[in-house]
């Protein structure tokens, strides 16, 4: 690993993490390409930014529980490679119930070319920083669907304040967010903003 990456699980203290793509909880159902462990890798500068959120979370009494943050090159040409497959149905009650596999990339779910890869975008939510639980957001983690959408209809009053909470935290850690994906976050000064890796969390 580059020496300005680090385990986010090391750098940012009480921080939580899932690293679902290294496992079959996902939407391709299947361990991604170039996550070899089950860790969460990202630039030290995201390190820095998450240490002020999760900071920020722990004063109302909550943390962060983190999904994703570096993606391999390799991982976003296979997301590709499958989306290109027929359909299986074996994930898509639970990821993309209302579209088709094959309009995850027009509907800009999935990108031939990921802020991931760059190292300092996060995929993250809100938690119970004693049970790791996470706090209810109207829909969990790459689900490709309208209600994901910053600003859905759809989901209650909780899950919404609770999705301001969250971009509330994020933005004033130095964080951007992405229109479709609540959970999804960007450095604002990332220090790799034309440079997507391709070496592997391992």
């Amino acid at each position: 690993m580059r020496d300005d990456f680090a385990y986010v699980d090391d750098a940012v203290p009480g921080i939580r993490w899932d690293a679902t793509y290294a496992t079959a909880e996902n939407f391709i159902g299947a361990p991604v390409d170039g996550y070899l462990t089950d860790r969460v890798v990202g630039t030290r500068a995201l390190c820095a930014a998450l240490t002020e959120a999760q900071g920020k979370a722990a004063s109302i009494g909550l943390g962060l529980l983190v999904w994703d943050a570096y993606r391999p090159q390799r991982a976003v040409d296979h997301f590709l490679r499958w989306a290109a497959q027929p359909e299986d149905g074996r994930t898509k009650a639970g990821h993309y119930p209302n579209i088709e596999r094959s309009e995850m990339v027009a509907k800009q779910y999935v990108a031939p070319k990921s802020g991931h890869s760059r190292g300092s975008t996060v995929d993250l939510t809100l938690c119970r920083p004693d049970t790791g639980e996470p706090v209810p957001m109207g829909g969990h983690h790459d689900l490709m669907d309208p209600v994901s959408h910053h600003g859905a209809s759809g989901i209650t009053r909780v899950e919404t304040a609770n999705r301001a909470l969250l971009r509330s935290i994020m933005e004033d850690c130095g964080f951007l967010p992405y229109q479709w994906e609540w959970w999804h976050y960007t450095l604002k000064n990332e220090p790799y903003p034309d440079t997507y890796f391709d070496f592997p969390v391992a």
